[in-house]
Parts: structure tokens; sequence; C-alpha cells
């Protein structure tokens, strides 16, 4: 009898170890970030965008700032931007500079927040462009890396 117990727990272990073997396990991925956004200042320290050719970022965002400094015409802000795809959101925090004779601003910082598909990334992402300053509209290039596990 204890042959045959023998032989059904192998075989028990054997089908498990073969289901789990048949499983997808997904893994951390990371992305290179290059897009291009086309936007609005609405006033009051917020902007909205849409982003094209980003990949996992393709949507619009959200970014709202506060000016934190003055030097010159060139004006430090820090904030947030808020990545808002078809399945997930993705929040970066930024520190960048405006300067207000040209409209040429950079920004850049770390991602603070995802949802969704991207819930868990990681990674940095850098804005540069320029801003018209009399009509608010901007463009931009997105550019960085986004780190996550793409579950399938």
């Amino acid at each position: 009898m204890a042959v045959g117990k023998t032989h059904v727990a192998v075989g028990v272990f054997a089908a498990i170890a073969m289901m789990m073997a048949g499983q997808p396990h997904a893994a951390i991925s990371c992305h290179k970030i290059n897009a291009r956004g086309v936007g609005q200042d609405l006033g009051a320290g917020v902007t909205t965008a849409t982003i094209i050719g980003g990949g996992l970022l393709h949507g619009t965002t959200l970014g709202t700032f506060v000016i934190t400094g003055v030097s010159g015409t060139v004006a430090s802000f820090e904030g947030t931007v808020t990545f808002t795809t078809n399945q997930a959101t993705l929040t970066i925090s930024v520190i960048g500079a405006l300067d207000v004779a040209t409209g040429e601003f950079s920004a850049s910082g770390p991602v603070t927040a995802a949802t969704g598909k991207l819930a868990g990334a990681s990674g940095s992402l850098s804005l540069s462009g320029l801003q018209d300053l009399a009509a608010g509209t901007f463009v931009e290039d997105v550019t960085g890396e986004i780190c996550v596990e793409l579950a399938p």
C-alpha cells in the first residue's frame, strides 16, 4: 500500500509543478519614454496637455504648479503632473523653471503614484518645451524611463 500512496503523492506534486510552470510570471520591465505634448496653460498654476507617441503614457495630463521663486526672468516652480491613459494614471512630482521672457521651460521628477495597469511603477520623467506666453499654449517633449510590472 505504501507504494501506491507514494505514486499518488508524486503524481499530485508533478501536476502542481506543471500547472505552475504553465502560468505566466510577469517581470518588471523598464520602458524609455520619448513623447510629445501639446497643451494649454489654464491659469492659476494649472495646465492640461495631450500626450502623443507616449507608449505607456499616451493620453492626457493635468499639471498643478506653484511658483517657488523668481530670479531675473526665470520663475522656479514645483508641482505635480498626472498622466491619464485609458488603463491607468501616473503622477510625477516635479521641480522646474520657466523663462518668462522666452517661454522656455523644463521640469523633472520621480514617479510618486500610479494606478491601474501602471500600479507600482517607478522611474522619473523630464518635460521641456516652449510656451506661447500670450496664448498660453505650449509644446513639450516628455522623456525618461518608467519601470513597471505589466501583467498579462
